[in-house]
């Protein structure tokens, strides 16, 4: 069997994701080539797992101050570009395209009449999942952005839907004794606010990671990197919580490691929003509108709500597409479910 699969590359929560599904499809007898879009290709890092991987210019949103811009947006993607793109892209041998919220192979593969599944937490919202400002635009956008024939969504609960748990990667290491540090990794956020802001809270220790910061440097109170995967995943093992953004990958590796949570959504992005508004309802986070040091310093405050288990998802869905039967996940997702731990106390739906 040969596979395409196609990453969206504009947060680094989708190559998180598809790293992990790339060491489960390793174990299993098929070709897979990778394909990538929505960041400029020397911006990827830490990409080994991939090979000889393609890139793609794609479509983003660009943001600024912790929030989208919706006319720079516009101004940055090139539809025209992106249908060369999706013309050029030859999917003859391919047996099926795996999609992970990335446009150019998903159009490519409608086009060219090749089976498509896509795997993504995008997809949870074609369900009945808790949504926070989701307009009529983002509906059309989560159905037309990467469209796919089967199409299975990731949560961190299922809201009795055929959805399935997270695939969390984690790197083994020597010791997973917490220290007395929190990570924090705010991308969409400008770094200078962020500095400002934690130097405010002397009594604690940061380490920060940033697309802006270039080199180590230590500033004060807060540990500054440049972005790397797996120095990132070395300070998330052992760190006391985590200060992010609304993403889906990062909260879902942290609830893995029993990590408490502090989350600022991107606003005017209804997915990171309703991330937020979701973990708040289950326990298992708290919400900062905005970056408050007030908000940060009761949070410091506060007891991790324990441990998530969630199962070795990547591995089962490996063996699922290798199977064939794309359209039936009922076992599927039932099994993984069944396998998913929840933390004591925690008041699930």
């Amino acid at each position: 069997m040969k596979l395409l699969y196609g990453v969206q590359g504009t947060g680094n929560g989708h190559i998180a994701r598809a790293r992990a599904m790339a060491q489960a499809l390793k174990k299993q007898a098929v070709q897979v080539d990778y394909l990538f879009s929505g960041r400029a290709a020397e911006q990827y890092f830490s990409m080994d797992d991939f090979g000889d991987y393609q890139t793609r210019k794609g479509l983003t949103f660009i943001t600024e101050q912790g929030r989208i811009r919706p006319i720079k947006t516009a101004l940055n993607n090139h539809p025209l570009q992106l249908w060369r793109d999706i013309k050029a892209l030859d999917l003859s041998g391919y047996d099926l395209v795996i999609n992970d919220f990335e446009p150019v192979s998903a159009w490519a593969a409608r086009r060219q009449k090749v089976p498509s599944v896509g795997i993504s937490h995008q997809s949870a919202f074609r369900h009945q999942v808790p949504k926070v400002g989701m307009s009529g635009l983002d509906r059309l956008v989560m159905q037309y952005f990467a469209p796919v024939q089967h199409a299975i969504g990731l949560h961190w609960y299922h809201f009795d839907q055929p959805i399935l748990p997270p695939i969390v990667h984690q790197l083994d290491v020597q010791s997973s004794d917490n220290e007395p540090y929190v990570l924090v990794y705010l991308p969409f956020e400008q770094l200078q606010q962020i500095r400002t802001l934690l130097q405010r809270i002397k009594t604690q220790r940061f380490v920060c990671y940033h697309p802006e910061q270039k080199e180590h440097e230590i500033a004060d109170n807060i540990s500054l990197h440049p972005l790397s995967h797996q120095n990132f995943q070395r300070h998330l093992q052992r760190c006391e919580g985590v200060i992010a953004n609304g993403g889906f990958e990062l909260p879902s590796e942290a609830l893995s490691l029993g990590k408490k949570l502090l989350l600022k959504p991107l606003q005017g992005q209804f997915e990171q929003q309703s991330n937020v508004e979701t973990l708040r309802r289950l326990g298992l986070a708290t919400a900062m509108p905005v970056l408050h040091a007030q908000t940060i310093i009761q949070w410091l405050q506060s007891k991790s709500p324990g441990q998530v288990h969630y199962p070795k998802v990547a591995e089962a869905l490996a063996n699922w597409i290798v199977q064939g039967n794309w359209h039936d996940t009922t076992q599927l997702w039932q099994e993984l479910w069944q396998q998913t731990e929840f933390p004591k106390g925690i008041q699930l739906p």
